[in-house]
């Protein structure tokens, strides 16, 4: 597993936007990014991919999944993402792989469903539209185009976890958009409590509001094709 971690980081968001990207895998890496906002640049905080070892996964069936839980649960404990967005499962795939990308993207939603973090998801294509400009982007080009918008002091590897700065960039600039020009939430209902507070709402209560997600229940998701 190899992590990189922004030496600044501390736990206070000043009045930032904060995203947890997961860009989650059916048998590669699962990779990981922790990317904050304050409406004008954006910056990296932490980084990485977690790869199961071959030993680890024959221990059980589920073992990989629940490393993966484990290291989400982690994250957002560490971090305190105010959303999480993660990757759509591509429709192309084959059966099998689509079932198993889909159990990843399953321990996942419930990392964050178990600590009332709000879920968005995007299609892998929207991902690369938003980042490199173009749908059919390749992993080098989304890699070089994560670090300049980060501005990074060398390419985030492995490529998974270039793709899951690019997800938590992808939410960051959806919202961005969705403030400027005063676009409704597919969901009305599902404006985060966190995100009104990083948008300047100092007088709102710090409780999660009605339509929001609460602590023990299934996350809310929004998924934007």
């Amino acid at each position: 597993m190899r992590e990189t971690t922004f030496a600044g980081t501390t736990s206070k968001k000043n009045g930032c936007l904060r995203v947890l990207g997961v860009d989650p895998a059916a048998a590669g890496p699962t990779g990981y990014g922790i990317v904050e906002s304050d409406g004008r640049r954006y910056r990296m905080l932490h980084y990485g991919a977690l790869k199961v070892a071959p030993k680890r996964q024959k221990e059980c069936a589920g073992a990989a999944l629940q490393d993966v839980h484990a290291r989400v649960c982690g994250l957002i404990e560490q971090f305190s993402p105010d959303a999480l967005a993660v990757e759509n499962v591509f429709t192309a795939l084959n059966m099998r792989t689509a079932l198993r990308l889909a159990e990843v993207r399953g321990v996942i939603l419930l990392a964050a469903a178990q600590h009332g973090v709000m879920v968005y998801s995007y299609a892998p294509r929207q991902v690369k539209a938003s980042v490199a400009g173009h749908g059919q982007a390749d992993k080098r080009q989304m890699q070089l185009m994560v670090r300049a918008l980060l501005s990074m002091n060398e390419t985030p590897e492995p490529s998974d976890a270039a793709d899951a700065l690019a997800v938590a960039l992808c939410h960051l600039q959806t919202e961005q958009a969705r403030r400027r020009f005063g676009l409704p939430y597919p969901d009305a209902s599902a404006k985060p409590r966190t995100l009104r507070a990083a948008a300047g709402s100092a007088g709102l209560p710090n409780e999660i509001r009605q339509g929001g997600t609460t602590r023990g229940a299934l996350p809310r998701i929004v998924s934007t094709r």
